[in-house]
């Protein structure tokens, strides 16, 4: 539910391609919105493009074509994909639709009807029939060489790996499931032998994503090929003898992720669950057709730090559901008391077209969801500035994001994933400190989501 920031947009970012496109090349823009999965269909899309010879503009104005991947989770996100289109027609004029949204090319075509060709999530094949039919390869095979990494759209020091497409819940708030399908695990060799590449090739940090993580392999039957088995325990453990950090993203509370907990305290894996609650109040988990028991995951919570005390939990969750009561949503502030989560975020619902949730009675006015954010992000605050005060005097591993001009190093710690949760500044002894690099922070200062610190050493 997150949209990716100005600096993962490859339109804004400037895709991350070394080499200038040699003389007579044909030349592709990309401008790739929504959540990190979409991310990666981008980054696939563009390495196929490439091993055919076609270069990559970080430009309107240098591109021969434009594909626009969008979003279609929200109805914020759809018009904001419609509004990306635009931008791409305006500047460019040949634009390729695909991604989410284009699981309704009339919804698309109603509104820009001079777009090349629409595609759905995922179609990587009639992405390229699309851009063959708009801008012929022209292929040469002595000077196109594709980097072994393939083309990435984020930093060379991490990485997301994406182990399955689409989900089998439910959730009547969600339409993921109509648009990218049900579950569709990938072989687990095939996920390490992605993951080995990409920590051959300079990867420090490899996110784990999915529309459900700890559902991975299920569809197959948890099938072993190869000597690896498609379960997550097994995936995050195979994963963690690689040497790169590991992070899991999108991991629902199943009784079997508490198997992952002890490959946290053992360093395997990073000591990090992102898993997506979404409410507390059983009436309203029930109302979205989620697992309603709330108690249940706060016994879940305390096992987890038993194992591993230093776990951190980040969580999302939506306020102002239809027929959400002020005592529903009170006792989501309660439980939040409670579970005391370190990184927390936040949606004010809104209808999304298709979705079941637009037929429930008694939808909740938007000044009242507006009170309700407010109140919920001042208590998420508050919890998260008393855990990162407890940091205060403490030693900490952190992976260098940026360095710049003024000897300022932005980092994160294992509890901190890219653009979504905080940061830890360095702002003095940065000199031979560069990105990529794991550094060894005591930390002496802390903020509401962010942490300073000073280096000891650095394991570049």
């Amino acid at each position: 539910m997150s949209t990716n920031p100005p600096d993962l947009r490859p339109d804004l970012a400037r895709a991350r391609v070394a080499e200038t496109p040699r003389k007579g090349q044909p030349t592709i823009g990309m401008v790739s919105l929504g959540c990190p999965k979409a991310l990666v269909d981008s980054e696939r899309i563009l390495t196929r493009l490439r091993a055919e010879g076609y270069g990559i503009s970080p430009a309107y104005d240098g591109a021969d074509a434009v594909i626009v991947n969008t979003c279609g989770f929200l109805d914020s996100a759809k018009a904001e994909s419609l509004e990306a289109i635009g931008e791409a027609l305006n500047e460019n004029g040949r634009v390729i639709v695909t991604g989410c949204l284009g699981a309704e090319p009339e919804y698309i075509t109603g509104v820009h009807p001079r777009v090349l060709a629409v595609t759905g999530p995922h179609q990587y094949e009639q992405v390229l029939d699309a851009v063959h039919e708009a801008v012929p390869p022209s292929p040469d095979p002595f000077v196109d060489l594709l980097p072994g990494s393939g083309v990435k759209l984020t930093p060379r020091h991490y990485s997301y790996l994406k182990i399955s497409e689409g989900c089998n819940h439910k959730c009547k708030f969600c339409i993921i499931p109509d648009m990218r399908g049900r579950l569709a695990s990938r072989p687990a060799h095939a996920v390490l032998r992605e993951a080995e590449k990409l920590v051959e090739n300079g990867v420090r940090e490899l996110l784990v994503i999915s529309q459900d993580t700890s559902a991975y392999g299920v569809d197959i039957k948890h099938a072993e090929d190869r000597g690896h088995r498609a379960h997550i325990t097994d995936l995050a453990r195979d994963l963690g003898s690689l040497g790169a950090w590991v992070r899991l993203h999108y991991v629902y509370p199943y009784p079997h992720v508490r198997q992952l907990i002890p490959l946290m305290a053992d360093g395997l894996v990073l000591p990090y669950l992102d898993i997506p609650f979404q409410h507390a109040h059983p009436d309203t988990l029930r109302r979205m057709a989620r697992p309603a028991a709330a108690a249940k995951t706060l016994d879940e919570i305390a096992a987890w730090r038993d194992i591993c005390p230093e776990i951190t939990l980040r969580s999302t969750f939506i306020v102002g559901y239809p027929g959400e009561t002020e005592a529903e949503f009170q006792t989501l502030l309660d439980w939040m008391d409670e579970a005391r989560l370190d990184r927390v975020g936040c949606f004010k619902y809104e209808n999304v077209d298709g979705a079941r949730s637009n037929a429930l009675p008694d939808h909740v006015p938007e000044e009242v969801k507006q009170d309700r954010w407010d109140r919920f992000m001042a208590k998420a605050q508050a919890i998260s500035a008393e855990k990162l005060a407890a940091k205060v005097g403490s030693v900490q591993e952190v992976i260098i994001d940026d360095t710049d001009e003024d000897g300022i190093a932005t980092c994160r710690t294992q509890a901190d994933a890219p653009e979504i949760d905080g940061n830890l500044f360095i702002d003095e002894g940065t000199d031979e400190l560069s990105v990529g690099d794991i550094v060894t922070v005591e930390v002496d200062e802390a903020g509401e989501y962010d942490l300073w610190g000073v280096p000891r050493a650095a394991k570049g």
